[in-house]
């Protein structure tokens, strides 16, 4: 299968329709444009629907929509848009329907700026919706990975019956790389006979909803979300370790973030100074268990953020180890040099 060089944006859209995704509803937001562009304007030609709402409320209310009739669906903003659309995300968790967002994110807090950042990560792995919910959260580090990530997270979505959510930062959606378009491995997906799709009078209406009025009824219905949960966490959770092995500092990184972390590693190697990074793949579920593999000094926490991951980072560590933190925000990029020279303040401290 021959490569093709593409935009992130648009590569993440062509994934998308490869996956069998037909409906798309958004509205548009910078960095994240191009996708709603390439929708609008390849949709047609499959005889799908794109279609830009009136707000980022709207559309993930038509996403609902579409995942009850149990069609494939995406939405894809960036940041605020995503802020706007967590009410229905939680909505489209607890009434247990597919589908898929993609959040390219930007800086903040509020509007912020247009720039890349990773300042999305409690929101986006902690549920910025009510109620007790989770939704698998990838985080890819190449645009091979996003279009790997996001035709997995339909398979993913249709098998769990949960949303899904492709998290990257803008450089994931704005840069070029040379990308090809490979079928996941397909589950064993089971008929949606629970989709509203009406009923041809051979059987009762399906009814699509996350209401339940009996607090009894609505604590079972948690309890069992809680045990698909559990089942998601030992069957999807995903890390990548770089250089771990005999590492005595390791970074830990996601999504683009981790390719500069990899870069740090690798001169401060050529200086002889041992490093290593743990990337997590999937944000939720969290690798937890990856870190009881580490036979380090110290971790040092690498985010285009002021520090949000290091929480999961801290919990996992269990305070087995020290963890430290480096980053930029507000749509500064972290450089190598930074993380390099953090990293022999750390070992040099500790020394």
């Amino acid at each position: 299968m021959s490569k093709v060089l593409m935009k992130g944006n648009e590569a993440v859209a062509k994934a998308a329709i490869e996956a069998g995704c037909k409906y798309f509803f958004g509205y548009p937001i910078t960095p994240q444009n191009e996708i709603p562009e390439y929708m609008s304007r390849e949709l047609p030609k499959i005889g799908g629907v794109f279609l830009q709402a009136e707000s980022e409320v709207a559309a993930i209310n038509m996403v609902y929509g579409a995942a009850g009739a149990g069609v494939r669906v995406m939405t894809s903003s960036s940041s605020p848009g995503i802020a706007l659309k967590q009410e229905g995300i939680s909505y489209i968790a607890g009434a247990e329907l597919p589908a898929v967002i993609v959040n390219m994110m930007r800086g903040g807090p509020g509007l912020g700026g247009i720039q890349p950042s990773q300042a999305d990560y409690f929101m986006c792995t902690r549920g910025g919706g009510n109620g007790d919910y989770r939704h698998v959260v990838y985080a890819p580090a190449t645009l091979q990975e996003a279009v790997d990530m996001t035709m997995e997270a339909f398979e993913v979505a249709d098998f769990y019956r949960i949303p899904v959510m492709v998290l990257g930062d803008g450089m994931i959606g704005q840069m070029m790389e040379p990308v090809e378009f490979r079928q996941p491995a397909k589950r064993q997906l089971e008929e949606k006979t629970w989709a509203s799709v009406g009923t041809k009078m051979e059987r009762k209406p399906n009814v699509i909803n996350s209401l339940y009025l009996d607090a009894k009824e609505l604590e079972d219905h948690n309890i069992r979300l809680e045990e698909k949960y559990n089942t998601i966490i030992k069957n999807e959770t995903r890390h990548e370790n770089y250089k771990t092995e005999d590492a005595d500092i390791v970074f830990v990184a996601y999504g683009t973030t981790a390719r500069i972390a990899k870069n740090a590693a690798d001169a401060l190697r050529e200086e002889g100074i041992k490093a290593g990074v743990l990337r997590p793949i999937t944000l939720w579920p969290f690798p937890e268990r990856a870190f009881d593999e580490l036979n380090c000094k110290a971790i040092l926490t690498v985010e285009m953020s002021m520090g949000q991951m290091i929480e999961d980072v801290k919990l996992s560590v269990n305070g087995r180890l020290p963890v430290h933190f480096v980053g930029r925000s507000g749509g500064m990029v972290p450089e190598p040099k930074l993380i390099v020279e953090k990293a022999k303040e750390i070992l040099g401290g500790a020394q």
